[in-house]
């Protein structure tokens, strides 16, 4: 250190040299969050949705317990769209398309304005159907049914508020099945139906009180569904004092189109995520729920 200069005192840190912590702009936060609700709002409105099936009566294809995708884009958007049904019934649709033979679509039925159905369409606008034994007639002509093999259907895919006791209604005559491990399964027979457009899926073989049912014409603007289990389902072969449909659907009350599975639950799961590991049901997930189109029958 040169002469005549002397060292500089070290500085020493007092309370009120520290930095004091930042505030938490609360609005801005509260901003934030409202902001991401209204993207998942809107996703959930205009593009996709998921969905939980809680009944039987699209068995052998969905399960209760099963989680899908729903699409909502594909016949154009009006009051059905919105996550909650908050608008006013109406006729109204915005792109309105017109769904296609074996779509499985989502339903808010009349009457049941906080329910959704789910069904899969099996007759469209000025078609005439009618139901003789169980098998679809569309337009005069049965639409064709192949024979497979059973499935075998655990009793917790058919369990539900509805049908608490699986397997034991009349549609089920016969079917309940003790498999060599002791395990009690449901086993029921299946049928290949293949639409005009080549849509191709399979049904149950139930039966019930509505396997026979006069040709009617589908008005336009409308489509007339059915659940798969042809003999567990409330669908338009039902009036609405039978929590069915009430015969064909207006197209303006149809929320959207099944995609696809993601994942399923069996009856042992509860709202403690933890549980959804042991009840995760395996080879479930990420399948395809639009009908493969059978080549030589009409399907693009």
């Amino acid at each position: 250190m040169p002469p005549g200069q002397t060292a500089p005192s070290p500085s020493i840190s007092t309370p009120a040299d520290a930095q004091a912590p930042e505030k938490i702009d609360w609005l801005a936060e509260i901003r934030g969050l409202a902001a991401m609700l209204l993207v998942v709002l809107a996703f959930h409105s205009f593009v996709a949705k998921p969905f939980y099936i809680p009944s039987a009566s699209m068995v052998p294809n969905l399960f209760v317990g099963d989680r899908l995708v729903v699409a909502k884009y594909p016949y154009g958007w009006d009051w059905t769209s919105p996550s909650f049904h908050i608008l006013p019934r109406g006729g109204w649709r915005i792109w309105p398309k017109t769904p296609e033979y074996g779509d499985v679509v989502i339903i808010v039925p009349r009457g049941h304005a906080n329910e959704d159905y789910i069904k899969r369409v099996v007759a469209l606008p000025n078609d005439r159907i009618a139901v003789v034994r169980g098998q679809i007639v569309l337009n005069g002509h049965p639409v064709p049914q192949a024979v497979e093999p059973p499935v075998d259907v655990p009793l917790d895919a058919l369990r539900s508020n509805e049908d608490p006791e699986p397997c034991a209604s009349m549609a089920y005559f016969g079917m309940m099945v003790e498999k060599p491990a002791g395990q009690h399964v449901c086993e029921i027979p299946q049928l290949r139906e293949t639409m005009p457009n080549g849509a191709s899926y399979m049904v149950a073989d139930t039966h019930g009180d509505a396997d026979d049912r006069p040709e009617i014409t589908v008005p336009a603007g409308h489509v007339f569904v059915m659940g798969d289990n042809r003999g567990n389902s409330a669908d338009s072969r039902f009036p609405l004092e039978q929590n069915g449909l009430g015969g064909p659907v207006p197209i303006a009350d149809i929320g959207g189109r099944a995609e696809f599975l993601t994942f399923s639950l069996d009856g042992t799961a509860t709202w403690n995520p933890l549980t959804w590991i042991g009840a995760l049901r395996h080879n479930r997930g990420w399948s395809s729920l639009r009908p493969p189109l059978e080549p030589g029958t009409g399907g693009k």
